[in-house]
């Protein structure tokens, strides 16, 4: 029997897109000689989109386990890329905050990152890479504010 699903749904595409980017991105991480793994790029960067921030949430904003996470911190952290302060709000807690020494690898990490880009738009014209990413930041708010509501623990699974 055959099941009704479109592969080009936009779950399905927005999860391709993930994977490929994440994929491309990693391989030109790897390859650019930065001195850090994809995954602890990603750290900085998430870090440095989150600011000061507990390291339990950067962990889950990331989607990665907090053991995985330990260990890219740990790295950076050897690096002085990255510093862990204990949380003065709860002593058990510790922020992960940036150091100055971080800014130079981001530069490098975005100067890959715009070459992705640039290769993911293809023919796109910036006026059309703009427009879909204001229109993904509108589904983005869509679906924020709907597991934000009361009684919706979930986001329906079919989008």
């Amino acid at each position: 029997m055959a099941h009704p699903v479109n592969p080009e749904s936009f779950g399905f595409l927005v999860t391709d897109i993930y994977r490929l980017i994440r994929g491309t991105m990693d391989r030109a991480i790897a390859d650019a000689g930065i001195g850090v793994t994809p995954g602890e790029a990603r750290t900085l960067v998430h870090a440095a989109r989150a600011g000061a921030v507990r390291q339990n949430v950067l962990a889950e904003r990331m989607g990665v386990e907090a053991m995985t996470l330990s260990g890219y911190l740990d790295r950076l952290e050897a690096r002085a890329l990255v510093r862990r302060a204990n949380d003065p709000k709860d002593r058990r807690a510790k922020l992960v905050e940036l150091t100055d020494a971080a800014d130079g690898v981001l530069l490098a990490i975005d100067r890959v990152g715009a070459e992705v880009r640039k290769k993911a738009a293809g023919s796109l014209s910036q006026t059309e890479w703009d427009a879909m990413l204001d229109q993904l930041k509108i589904v983005r708010a869509n679906l924020a504010s709907l597991s934000q509501k009361p009684g919706n623990a979930r986001v329906e699974e079919r989008i």
